[in-house]
């Protein structure tokens, strides 16, 4: 299991538009094997996760340790994380690829990705720190990102919005600048 990877997941879930069925698919993106199992009540289960979710990223973003810790503590009791050893194919030798899932075989879509949610955050948490989530800088943007940078500095949801806020205060500074210079002692 790639705990980092389901941790980065779970903030792109938070930042998904999950209007229907069809938008769930679209989110599972290259998961091709989950496209078939997708209902429109894991929209809903989705969404309802989401405004659940989304706390903890604002007070891990806040510095709230506590926060986050009971916030996830809360969510997993909530939604209770079924794991089991999974094997798929063979390494060459015949064996199986011994491997851990987070959810049983039987569980929906919407539960498969809200245990990859936990987990991933959890696991990041503990390994970490509790303030590796965040809320995007830019402003009019509300994402959420996952920071796994060496010095914690991460402050915006993409390189996009990184653009965006660096070219406006440099704007910013350019029109001080004029203004301060066009000013007569």
């Amino acid at each position: 299991m790639d705990f980092v990877r389901y941790a980065e997941r779970s903030a792109g879930l938070v930042n998904a538009d999950l209007d229907d069925a069809a938008a769930v698919v679209s989110f599972l993106g290259d998961r091709a094997w989950l496209h078939d199992q997708v209902v429109e009540r894991d929209a809903t289960t989705l969404r309802r996760f989401q405004r659940e979710l989304r706390p903890v990223f604002e007070s891990s973003n806040e510095g709230d340790e506590h926060g986050v810790v009971d916030q996830l503590n809360t969510l997993l009791a909530k939604h209770p994380v079924t794991p089991y050893i999974a094997g798929h194919g063979g390494s060459g030798s015949g064996r199986p690829d011994w491997h851990m899932h987070v959810a049983d075989r039987q569980s929906s879509v919407a539960e498969l990705l809200v245990a990859e949610s936990l987990m991933g955050l959890s696991t990041l948490v503990c390994d970490l720190g509790a303030t590796r989530l965040g809320v995007c800088d830019a402003s009019g943007c509300d994402h959420v990102f996952v920071d796994t940078s060496p010095n914690q500095s991460r402050r915006y949801c993409s390189d996009r919005c990184s653009s965006r806020a660096n070219v406006a205060a440099y704007r910013a500074r350019q029109k001080a600048a004029s203004a301060g210079s066009g000013a007569v002692s």
